[in-house]
């Protein structure tokens, strides 16, 4: 029996972590890591070996579907894009063109069609393009456009040389690093503590990034802010900082210790439920290692001080010296350089509004958390046609509970997914992608946020059927029914051969050419793609090296320490903190899994066996005050919802806190995988307020939610839920 092996990534995360596909007659028989990549050094996860799974999984559409009554029925392609030309047209002239929405999930930064998938959202003219990012990382972009001039120049945390590695809401033992892309993360982790550094982990759970530390800080949910803030008090009061250094470099030195004057230790520990002398302590260690930097993601990103808490980070981190240094927070020589332009990209903030007003544009597109409302709510504006890419925005975005009923009243919607999931369900014609399997690539997004310098091809595995599309394809074709054409059928095959000639692939090769390792700058000894081909583990591009002069887009080139806006905002955070709502006397907070990435990999066998993971995490005295046992079904209400799922006791989790993961509730009418739909679990995100947002950016601030949880009887009308569920 022959067998070939492929060198590639897996592109399920942002690790991209480098992989080698054994294949035997035409199936994924082994995937193993790749001691030669670059970056990743042989370390794999489970997620990966489930790419063999997603590849082969009978569930995986291979051919787009057009609904019918209350089913889907094979369609060819030219008859499917006809008719989505011709609907989504129609919604267009008789509405506008803000009566087309569109949906881009996260996978498609995983792949290079994010290209065309930019240039989609460009063709529709609409205002209502929403996006993963308001579900992500939008409050760090904020901060960074507001501080550097740019909202991609989101710092990336130099794990490899820091001596000093303080870790915020986030868990990159399990998700191995997300705006600071670090496969094997508990490797790097590892080796901060062998040469002599420190890792500190600052988190209301445990996380198994705690249980590598030296140190663990069990902060209130939504405490960061008041931690970060007694920090800085101590940084500024007790003269741990080079303030001229500091003044070199940035602007609103002086503002900063005003704000921070009376933000004492003691007057912040209650708020973020953390004793002063542990705050002192912080601070002092920041300043006194060689090197340092605070690293904080999701746990912080989505509350309503999202963008506050990673201003403070970047802030501190600035003030001790350790941004654009070695060993802190630093910025990428990719590639493509695509941050050299940043400064030029219009962020849109304010240009328009969602309806209610409430809800302002960022970087031209809308949070995700109000789509619902902007579908639901008539008048003019109201949007009447979708397109959702990569995206499963029902299970992944708190919209309560309202957007099942929204996308089933659209006049029309088309989806780009590979499966009929909790979204695509509702959809007119769904247009499936080959698999990731059956692409070549060449990410560019990816090594702007990585550790280290660099760039790795992503090999095809298996060819793809003659009659499937790549995503880029799909979306290409797309624009070409929404385009206005004359004599459309003549043009708009012209316009498809244009686009045909004008691949992600085509596009990379030039923008690596013109870019800093390019053979345009380097000559003969430059990059090129045939040269990254030829590297079946990458090529290592260096260490960071320090370049915000180069990259700032602030009109004196210095990093803005104190916005306006900010120091209002900080100051009433200070003044109003948060209180417990009547009867919701816990906190919840999301948790990651090894094994789970959202709501993608649960139709995968390997990836859902074993024990139940859709469970509300308990401190064992929260459990005992309210009558429930492991294991056992539980109710969880917040003002906008309730589900159940079963407990799970642990003392890794502070006392007054609840963890669940999102990503699961799979159990729908019309759902198309049944892996998942077998372990359905419960839709975490009908607990969250979709109001509830990040005061500036417009994040969904779907941590720190307050709920109750309490048992579930027999009789109650929740019972059977209950049963279900915990089969699950």
């Amino acid at each position: 029996m022959d067998s070939t092996t492929i060198a590639r990534q897996c592109s399920l995360c942002e690790a991209h972590c480098g992989i080698l596909v054994t294949v035997e007659d035409t199936r994924v028989t082994r995937i193993e890591g790749n001691p030669d990549d670059v970056l990743s050094r042989g370390y794999i996860c489970p997620k990966a070996t489930a790419m063999g799974g997603l590849h082969h999984d009978p569930d995986r559409l291979r051919t787009p579907m057009r609904r019918v009554g209350d089913g889907f029925e094979p369609i060819g392609w030219d008859e499917a894009f006809r008719e989505i030309g011709q609907r989504l047209r129609a919604v267009r002239a008789a509405h506008g063109p803000s009566a087309i929405g569109m949906y881009m999930g996260n996978p498609a930064a995983h792949s290079s069609s994010v290209i065309y998938g930019a240039a989609l959202r460009a063709a529709l003219l609409t205002r209502n393009f929403f996006s993963a990012s308001s579900m992500d990382q939008f409050p760090q972009e904020f901060v960074a456009w507001r501080m550097f001039g740019a909202n991609v120049l989101m710092p990336v945390t130099d794990i490899d040389r820091t001596d000093r590695l303080v870790v915020l809401g986030a868990n990159p033992a399990v998700s191995n690093g997300s705006i600071t892309t670090m496969p094997d993360a508990k490797r790097r982790i590892r080796e901060v503590r062998t040469r002599g550094g420190t890792v500190v982990v600052i988190d209301p759970r445990r996380t198994e990034t705690a249980r590598l530390a030296d140190e663990h800080v069990a902060v209130r949910p939504g405490g960061d802010l008041y931690l970060l803030l007694g920090m800085l008090h101590v940084l500024v009061t007790e003269g741990l900082c080079d303030e001229r250094a500091v003044r070199a470099q940035c602007s609103g030195w002086d503002e900063i210790t005003a704000l921070v004057a009376d933000t004492t230790p003691e007057r912040m520990a209650p708020h973020a439920g953390v004793d002063a002398e542990t705050i002192r302590g912080l601070a002092r260690d920041h300043a006194a290692a060689p090197s340092a930097v605070l690293y904080a993601r999701l746990g912080v990103c989505l509350q309503t001080t999202g963008t506050l808490t990673h201003w403070l980070v970047n802030t501190i981190n600035a003030v001790t010296g350790n941004l654009d240094r070695a060993g802190g927070q630093m910025f990428a020589t990719p590639p493509v350089d695509a941050a050299r332009f940043g400064k030029y990209l219009p962020m849109g903030y304010g240009a328009w509004t969602d309806r209610s007003g409430k809800h302002k544009s960022f970087r031209t597109e809308l949070p995700a958390a109000v789509m619902a409302e902007e579908i639901l709510t008539d008048g003019p504006g109201r949007i009447r046609a979708m397109i959702t890419y990569a995206g499963n925005p029902v299970l992944s975005t708190p919209q309560g509970g309202r957007l099942d009923e929204a996308l089933a009243s659209l006049d029309f919607y088309v989806a780009v997914d590979m499966y009929l999931t909790e979204t695509t369900r509702h959809a007119d014609i769904v247009l499936p992608p080959i698999s990731a399997l059956e692409r070549e690539e060449l990410n560019l997004v990816f090594p702007v946020f990585s550790v280290r310098n660099n760039i790795r091809y992503d090999a095809r595995v298996f060819e793809p059927p003659a009659d499937g599309l790549e995503d880029w394809q799909i979306l290409a074709r797309l624009i070409t029914e929404l385009v206005p054409l004359p004599a459309r059928r003549v043009t708009g095959r012209a316009l498809t051969g244009v686009f045909e000639q004008l691949s992600p692939a085509r596009l990379t090769a030039a923008a690596i050419a013109t870019g800093p390792y390019g053979i345009l700058r380097r000559g003969r000894d430059g990059l090129t793609v045939g040269k990254i081909r030829r590297t079946p583990g990458g090529i290592d591009l260096g260490p960071r090296r320090p370049r915000l002069r180069q990259l700032i887009g602030t009109s004196d080139r210095k990093v803005r320490l104190a916005p306006a806006d900010f120091l209002t905002a900080a100051r009433q955070a200070v003044d109003t903190a948060d209180t417990p709502a009547d009867g919701y006397d816990l906190q919840l907070i999301g948790r990651r899994h090894l094994r789970s990435n959202n709501s993608w990999l649960h139709n995968i066998e390997t990836m859902v066996k074993g024990r139940d993971r859709c469970t509300v995490l308990m401190h064992p005295d929260d459990a005992a005050a309210r009558g429930l046992a492991d294991g056992a079904p539980a109710t969880v209400e917040s003002p906008a919802g309730t589900i159940v799922v079963p407990v799970e006791l642990s003392t890794d989790i502070r006392a007054g806190v609840v963890a669940i993961p999102h990503g699961w509730g799979h159990r729908e009418p019309g759902v198309g995988w049944t892996v998942a739909a077998a372990h359905g679990g419960a839709n975490v995100n009908l607990l969250h307020d979709p109001g509830r947002t990040d005061v500036f950016s417009g994040a969904a601030a779907v941590n720190s939610t307050r709920v109750r949880v309490l048992p579930v009887t027999p009789g109650s009308g929740t019972a059977a839920t209950a049963a279900t569920a915990a089969a699950g």
